[in-house]
């Protein structure tokens, strides 16, 4: 598996690491981020959307759950924080979002246990918080950094 790293500095940077990134998804991957509160997971998930194309605003889904952007390619942004396993997960249809023809990026992943396991084409966004506006960026999966 390989990887990409980006050390941004800057909301905008951010948003530009995740269009180099976004160069790179397929239609179908599923990006599972980790990264505390505030690290930079919705401005990543912005600069993807606006790659496809979207003009929608780009929003934390914190309390919708999932919000679905237009473009291109449709991105399904969700938030797992309040998912505790595969029931809910079905309940908020997260597994029919895989045949809909878009990409999936999914905040707070790791709330469920062995989520990565069950899915193709994972992508693995670490976002570390280095300073007040300081970003490493970890990107990893098959077609990262020649892996």
């Amino acid at each position: 598996m390989g990887t990409l790293e980006f050390t941004t500095n800057s909301e905008r940077e951010t948003r530009a690491a995740a269009a180099e990134t976004a160069k790179l998804l397929k239609i179908g991957d599923v990006i599972l981020y980790e990264g505390e509160m505030g690290a930079g997971k919705t401005a990543f998930t912005k600069g993807i959307a606006e790659f496809f194309g979207t003009e929608d605003e780009v929003t934390s889904p914190t309390f919708a759950l999932v919000h679905e952007y237009s473009g291109r390619v449709p991105v399904f942004h969700f938030d797992l924080y309040r998912i505790s396993g595969y029931d809910d997960l079905y309940a908020v249809g997260f597994f029919d979002y895989l045949d809909r023809g878009g990409i999936i990026a999914a905040e707070w992943s790791e709330n469920v246990d062995g989520l990565e396991d069950e899915l193709e084409n994972v992508v693995k966004i670490r976002i570390e918080k280095l300073s007040e506006n300081g970003r490493k960026i970890t990107v990893s999966g098959e077609r990262f950094g020649g892996g």
